[in-house]
């Protein structure tokens, strides 16, 4: 059995309405002032506000910082700072989706251990205690409530850097599926892909452990179940609890047993081609699923067991792979890399960024270049117009 070092670092607080109790929550932590960071998009759905009132209804000064977008970069992180250090807050709450989490954990980062976010690229690199962060995930997608790690864009070179340590764990996960109701449909079907990549990744990983399984498959369990129905129904607000619950749980499983080469794959797509993160990884899944199950194919049997249990072991990876890929088709989502324009000539390239990808350290077969171009080879068809690389 796989040794394995877990704490369950956030406090999750899960029901409708909760977000209600935000404010009793700050006060929990002696906090008197709070930034809330939170994207354009959440401000204009009303969630900011109903943050807000929670926090202030309880005593506490609010301050804000929105100055940045969907994949947060080291400027905009450094722009958040600026605002940290004028406000000086005594607690930090990231209320969004990935986008805001991530951006309030790596101004948390910066804020209380000084330098740059290039600084704490890796694990440990904290070099003081950390704000407490309160997250109020508004998708259900990337769990990055549940993880002490920050992904914060390089913003000259757009390479996504891994910030992590156990001192930027929030301490509060507050996790309210009312506030997912608003997801527009696209945001929904993005989030869900990725939700339910964690979920998949993370029962094959090197570091795969007894804690990692029962979050990775309870997560895929609920993911796969509330995804078509949130699809077919958006107002469907069991099937969204099921869906946030399950994204949460996936995030829990990364924590103790990371990722693998579905998202050392996809993070390339997305840096030279700009396609979203969720589409990226959905494609290039199928593929990994198949890859790792030539050797692994019990494990993707064990994983399916609660939503199929009649699946063989030697028919696993391509029945979930086909699963997936039926999913993507249920969101609307493209199936090739050929439909979103990627050719032959860009393999090379991607290749070679993929193989210097740290979570495909993680997958339980050894990635090198050869194998990775295999993937993108297998996930291209004939059919595309040349998009050319930024």
């Amino acid at each position: 059995m796989q040794p394995f070092d877990f704490q369950l670092r956030p406090r999750i607080v899960f029901g409708e309405g909760v977000v209600e109790r935000l404010g009793q929550l700050a006060r929990q932590h002696d906090a008197r002032r709070v930034l809330m960071v939170s994207d354009e998009g959440v401000v204009s759905a009303g969630h900011f506000d109903a943050g807000r009132r929670a926090l202030e209804a309880a005593g506490v000064e609010v301050h804000a910082f929105h100055d940045f977008g969907e994949n947060p970069t080291t400027d905009m992180v450094q722009a958040g700072v600026a605002v940290a250090r004028r406000v000086q807050p005594d607690l930090l709450v990231g209320l969004g989706g990935g986008s805001s989490m991530d951006c309030c954990k790596g101004i948390n980062f910066v804020y209380s251990c000084g330098g740059s976010m290039h600084d704490y690229r890796g694990v440990g690199k904290a070099t003081a205690d950390m704000l407490p962060m309160i997250a109020v995930p508004t998708t259900a997608g990337t769990g990055s409530e549940a993880q002490s790690f920050a992904l914060i864009s390089d913003a000259e070179t757009q390479v996504k850097m891994a910030c992590g340590d156990p001192r930027a764990a929030c301490s509060v996960a507050l996790l309210d599926p009312v506030l997912t109701l608003t997801q527009p449909p696209k945001v929904t079907a993005l989030t869900g892909i990725d939700a339910l990549s964690h979920a998949v990744e993370t029962y094959v990983t090197k570091p795969r452990n007894p804690m990692s399984l029962t979050f990775s498959r309870r997560a895929f369990t609920l993911l796969s179940e509330g995804f078509p129905k949130v699809l077919d129904n958006p107002d469907d607000l069991e099937a969204r609890s099921q869906m946030q619950l399950g994204a949460c749980l996936a995030g829990l499983a990364i924590e103790t047993s990371m990722l693998g080469a579905a998202h050392a794959v996809a993070n390339p797509l997305t840096a030279r081609f700009d396609i979203t993160h969720g589409q990226a990884v959905g494609v290039m899944l199928p593929h990994v699923v198949r890859f790792n199950g030539s050797r692994h194919a019990q494990w993707y049997a064990q994983l399916m067991s609660d939503h199929d249990p009649s699946v063989p072991a030697e028919e696993a990876p391509d029945r979930l792979a086909k699963l997936l890929t039926h999913f993507l088709s249920l969101a609307g989502l493209e199936d090739s890399l050929a439909k979103l324009a990627v050719t032959a000539d860009a393999i090379d390239q991607l290749s070679a960024d993929a193989a210097g990808q740290w979570t495909g350290t993680f997958n339980p077969i050894v990635l090198d270049e050869g194998n990775i171009a295999e993937l993108y080879r297998a996930a291209l068809s004939d059919v595309a117009q040349p998009r050319q690389p930024s």
